[in-house]
């Protein structure tokens, strides 16, 4: 039984035993209905007071069975509250203050819009690789999920403004708008451009009239899950070890490679420097480079230059890409 449940049941006992005590006095001595109440709260409550007029020897036999009784059912009830305060208010309160620090000391984190099927899974991506991020729901089931899964969580409507600032989007790394609504999600996507323009924004759609708005709306990534699943199944069919090898590298337990995407920040040493020069000097394999427009050359030779503010597509070991992560940064 939740305490709810058991709160209502209480109420129901006490005013059983306040009414039958005040019956019961009113019957056997013949009160007034204020002094037969005031001389069963007083019994039950066991302050003390003395009979408000002299007991009969029914009327002794009467209190001694309200005493027994009615003590009882006070005690119980009394816990009843307590209990409810204390795990029930005060521990909600307490773990949604302890929620609320935990996202404010994240930064440079990812906040994932809807814990649906799609959301579960970029949060497990996420976890698996060690990223951080917050799940925002307005669902309660969905975000007793998330708790249940142990992430950091909010539960609220993602497309207001004043919850994306609670999930802190200023620090943020990124945005991924997973609700099951286009609409929804355009409006997150509209409601995070405005308050971070630089901030990158990775959205779920539906259908093809959806990723046009969602693009309007300032999205930086537009995913269909069905068309992704059908070039997977196309490619599975035509290229099973491409992809078997695609998953372990970027999905795989344990991996002993890496596919990264690394920012060449503007005064970073790498700048300028040929793919030849860097590949000697951090033993990755640069495979694709993306220049500040976003141009990708892929394969690049070892005379293409590294430009500063653009993005390396690289794989490696874990220690040949910390390598160049610390190349690219500034110096």
């Amino acid at each position: 039984m939740n305490l709810q449940n058991r709160l209502i049941r209480v109420a129901v006992i006490l005013a059983a035993i306040v009414t039958g005590g005040t019956i019961g006095y009113m019957l056997i001595e013949g009160w007034s209905f204020l002094d037969a109440l005031y001389m069963t709260i007083t019994t039950i409550t066991t302050v003390g007071y003395d009979e408000v007029h002299p007991l009969s020897e029914v009327g002794k036999v009467f209190s001694i069975i309200l005493i027994v009784g009615g003590v009882g059912g006070a005690l119980y009830a009394l816990t009843t509250v307590v209990g409810y305060f204390v795990e029930g208010q005060f521990g909600s309160t307490l773990g949604r203050r302890q929620m609320k620090n935990k996202i404010a000391r994240l930064k440079d984190h990812f906040i994932i819009c809807g814990y649906g099927r799609v959301g579960q899974e970029v949060a497990r991506a996420f976890a698996g690789d060690g990223v951080p991020f917050v799940v925002i729901d307005s669902s309660q089931e969905s975000i007793a999920q998330a708790e249940k899964d142990g992430y950091p969580h909010l539960l609220a409507n993602a497309t207001e403004d004043d919850v994306l600032k609670e999930a802190g989007i200023a620090k943020a790394r990124g945005l991924v708008a997973a609700v099951g609504g286009d609409v929804d999600n355009t409006y997150i996507t509209l409601s995070a451009r405005g308050l971070r323009p630089d901030l990158f924004i990775a959205v779920r759609a539906s259908d093809r009239e959806a990723e046009v708005k969602l693009a309007r709306a300032g999205a930086d990534r537009i995913v269909s899950p069905y068309s992704i699943g059908a070039r997977r199944l196309a490619m599975l069919a035509l290229r099973p070890a491409v992809v078997d090898f695609i998953d372990t590298v970027a999905y795989g337990p344990g991996r002993d490679l890496k596919l990264e995407n690394i920012a060449v920040s503007d005064s970073s040493p790498l700048a300028g420097t040929t793919v030849a020069a860097t590949r000697q000097r951090t033993k990755v394999n640069i495979l694709a480079i993306s220049d500040k427009k976003g141009k990708l050359l892929a394969n690049p030779t070892g005379e293409d230059t590294i430009e500063a503010g653009g993005r390396l597509i690289v794989i490696g070991t874990k220690e040949q890409l910390c390598t160049l992560e610390e190349g690219c940064r500034d110096s």
